[in-house]
């Protein structure tokens, strides 16, 4: 098989803040491994949300039912849906327990 790129970043990578990892992950590859083939895609947009301390993230409330990943360390993966129309991802960023 062939390589898509760089191996993947290290799980140090994602612990730092938000602001720091949204634009440093733009161009990345997100590559997702099944028995049955390969998807990769480019990421080619990003936001940087600041947790507990910021209305618009899903971490603001506290831990919930639905996003208990945000709560991971970081590199975690966050995935909802957004209005009944899109899936989106979100990538965990910082110190488990932080949000």
């Amino acid at each position: 098989m062939q390589s898509l790129g760089s191996p993947p970043l290290a799980p140090t990578f994602y612990e730092r803040d938000a602001e720091i990892v949204a634009p440093k992950l733009l161009g990345k590859i997100l590559v997702a491994r099944e028995n049955d083939g390969v998807a990769a895609s480019t990421i080619v947009e990003v936001e940087a949300y600041l947790g507990k301390q910021d209305p618009a993230s899903h971490a603001f409330r506290g831990v919930r039912r639905l996003n208990t990943s945000m709560f991971e360390s970081g590199g975690t993966c966050y995935v909802y849906l957004s209005y009944g129309i899109n899936y989106c991802m979100d990538v965990i960023t910082g110190c488990a327990g932080d949000g």
